[in-house]
């Protein structure tokens, strides 16, 4: 079945990422296991013959072990996959009619709290500094997440020499036009969406200055050579924890620095800090190309995506602000370093 049908985005016409389909792949085979050595089935069952007894098998399960909501949630999602390749559409009901309260699997789009470095108080260039000098790819790519706004994973991945193209390139219409350089972003991106970031501060220039040095040749990666993408990662995240980059040390993580980036185009955009730090209203129209920008830089296709960063006037009580009624309600490794990279337009 996951030959035949992983590949496959559940609820769209289009393929997923490879991510997902790993993930998903390695969940599922970890689900059938479980039935058997953790939730009490004597034998590992077919899955063509997955019930609702299954699910709730596991469910009860995940709730014993305080299983964060985002991955209850992903779970979820996943069973109602196989749900489908099954010929069983219904099967996988909400996570509230298993009983679960709300508090343990709602997800939430918006920031209901200030995740930037600056808003915690982080010294941001003195300790990027001390990264660089102990490890310089991944203080690089925290250089990079930092100008340009990138997930991590885009940061590792990112070729600083071939990855610039001149705005003509970018096929963007003139009246959109922020830059004479343009950051090409598709590696690493979320389901290969690629997008375009203009080069237009001496930050992000100097940010790709630094990469360049750091990644030797045109085809060369930020992170470091000889090592997949997973040894990348992992190698990130231990930087991390050496320097306290954590929510338990100092109440951030790497991810915090594209806060930051996109923090700031708000503040650029409206001259007023953002929703989540309590900033004044801003004019409706200028509201929404603003929160429009930050999606489009951030990489996501929804507009409504940018309360992730910057907050919602609906979350009042932490922004500081009444909630605002015309604001939308938000809805409650193993891959090579070496893929080809493909020519930036």
């Amino acid at each position: 079945m996951l030959d035949l049908f992983n590949e496959q985005h559940t609820a769209r016409h289009k393929s997923v990422s490879h991510k997902t389909r790993h993930d998903r792949a390695v969940f599922l085979r970890r689900f059938f296991r479980d039935l058997r050595d953790k939730a009490g089935f004597a034998t590992v069952p077919d899955p063509r013959n997955l019930g609702g007894r299954h699910i709730q098998a596991m469910l009860d399960l995940w709730q014993a072990q305080r299983m964060a909501a985002a991955t209850i949630q992903t779970y979820l999602s996943f069973l109602r996959g196989l749900a489908i390749w099954i010929g069983k559409p219904g099967l996988v009901r909400t996570a509230a009619s298993y009983g679960l309260p709300a508090s343990s699997y709602q997800r939430h789009e918006v920031a209901h709290r200030d995740r930037t470095w600056s808003g915690a108080e982080v010294p941001i260039e003195p300790l990027i500094a001390e990264v660089c000098a102990y490890d310089a790819h991944v203080g690089a790519a925290l250089r990079l997440i930092q100008a340009f706004g990138l997930r991590r994973k885009e940061a590792v991945m990112m070729r600083p020499h071939a990855c610039e193209v001149a705005f003509e390139a970018t096929g963007l219409p003139q009246d959109r036009r922020r830059a004479d350089s343009y950051l090409w972003i598709r590696q690493g991106s979320k389901g290969g969406r690629p997008r375009h970031i203009p080069i237009a501060t001496t930050q992000q220039e100097q940010a790709l200055a630094y990469a360049r040095e750091v990644a030797v040749g045109r085809d060369a990666h930020v992170s470091r050579p000889g090592r997949d993408l997973r040894q990348n990662l992992n190698r990130f995240s231990y930087v991390m924890r050496r320097f306290g980059i954590t929510l338990k040390e100092r109440g951030v993580t790497g991810h915090g620095l594209r806060h930051e980036a996109l923090v700031a185009v708000w503040v650029q955009a409206t001259g007023e800090a953002p929703p989540v730090r309590g900033g004044a209203r801003v004019a409706r129209d200028v509201e929404v190309a603003a929160r429009q920008e930050i999606a489009e830089l951030a990489g996501h296709s929804r507009a409504r995506a940018a309360a992730a960063y910057i907050g919602s006037r609906r979350a009042g009580a932490t922004s500081g602000g009444p909630p605002d009624p015309s604001t939308p309600r938000a809805n409650s490794l193993s891959t090579p370093l070496s893929t080809p990279l493909a020519t930036p337009p």
